[in-house]
């Protein structure tokens, strides 16, 4: 890991403030990016603020969000957000077929026109920093459009989760195997 979070003992009032209302919260630890923004409390409130409502608030079921959240994960190669969310992605529903297709990078079979829009969205949203007439009509006539809204904010927040994880080499807990394949830093 490139930088630490800051150390309990040390903190700022501020910092204490939003580590003891992330930790208190429905994720019930503070980890990963949320751990790192931390050194700057008032990203990490304003963060853990969003995903909160991503996770746990929005109109997407649970097994749609999970969806969305590991297809993030396997186009970032962010390793920490997978081993985080296939769990829940698993308790949420999601078959282990899909989550091995996301895995190897594939396109999933889909029986429900709902999951395959959420996926095509988060691609296409990924692939051309877009979303094509075609896709966004598909969409909103699948999914409606609260689920429309919340995807794609939910979208921002995860490659904003995929970027500082792979930004500041968040790594897995100790014991714990990648299962992504290895992505490649730039060189300079």
């Amino acid at each position: 890991m490139r930088l630490q979070p800051p150390d309990p003992t040390s903190m700022s009032e501020k910092q204490t403030e939003v580590y003891q209302a992330i930790a208190s919260g429905p994720r019930g630890r503070v980890r990963g990016p949320l751990a790192v923004w931390l050194h700057r409390p008032e990203l990490a409130e304003a963060a853990q603020a969003l995903g909160s409502y991503c996770r746990y608030s929005s109109s997407l079921e649970p097994h749609l969000s999970e969806l969305a959240i590991l297809t993030t994960a396997q186009i970032w190669q962010s390793e920490f957000e997978w081993w985080a969310h296939k769990p829940p992605a698993i308790k949420s529903g999601l078959s282990l077929d899909v989550i091995e297709a996301l895995r190897r990078g594939e396109k999933p079979d889909f029986d429900d026109p709902m999951a395959g829009a959420v996926f095509e969205v988060v691609r296409e949203l990924n692939a051309t920093r877009a979303l094509g007439d075609q896709l966004y009509e598909r969409a909103l006539s699948i999914l409606g459009r609260d689920r429309l809204v919340d995807l794609i904010g939910l979208c921002g927040y995860y490659t904003l989760i995929s970027m500082t994880i792979n930004a500041f080499d968040i790594g897995l807990p100790a014991g714990e195997t990648n299962e992504l394949t290895e992505r490649h830093r730039p060189t300079e």
